[in-house]
């Protein structure tokens, strides 16, 4: 049988998502047996998101125009999406900052009114990504096969959804242990 491409994929969150995925210590084996890892910010160092990905794990919300370009990328070209976190499921966090109503005043307030001395807005997008002006969960935006809830989900979590799918089954996502957030 050919192994799974399988890629992971961290947009805005804080990446407790990717720790809480290497947290699962032996079965990383018998995922690497299973796989191959043609894209990861933990796992490799390829550039740019192949063609034909099988599984991706997309961990973090919608935030600026980086994470949309490279989601809406994901998912055309991936087979079976999953929703890694709570980031992705709802936005959580990074969503705070919708509260200011806008880019603009969220801008403003991290680089001039938080801003020990003279302050300045980055206008270089290779400095700071283009903001949208709504911090978003990924099934906004994109179908979603599958949300893995958690912050982080647990390895034990992952595990019970990873290991079906390196069976081509698709895991069941019933009961407190597999669908609870936070």
């Amino acid at each position: 049988m050919d192994k799974i491409k399988f890629a992971t994929v961290w947009l805005a969150g804080c990446s407790g998502c990717h720790m809480s995925f290497l947290d699962l210590d032996e079965f990383l084996f018998d995922i690497a047996e299973a796989v191959d890892v043609v894209y990861s910010p933990v796992a490799s160092d390829i550039k740019d998101y192949p063609d034909n990905v099988d599984v991706c794990l997309v961990e973090g919300a919608i935030a600026n125009e980086e994470n949309l370009k490279l989601l809406l990328e994901v998912r055309r070209k991936t087979k079976f999406l999953i929703s890694f976190g709570d980031c992705a499921v709802t936005a959580n966090i990074p969503a705070m900052r919708n509260m200011l109503n806008g880019s603009d005043p969220v801008l403003k307030r991290c680089y001039l009114e938080l801003s020990d001395h003279g302050g300045q807005i980055p206008k270089d997008p290779e400095i700071v990504p283009p903001l949208l002006e709504k911090v978003q969960p990924i099934h906004h935006v994109v179908e979603v096969d599958l949300f893995l809830p958690g912050c982080p989900p647990s390895a034990q979590r992952i595990k019970n959804a990873i290991a079906p799918l390196l069976k081509g089954e698709k895991p069941i996502m019933e009961g407190r242990e597999m669908i609870k957030f936070g």
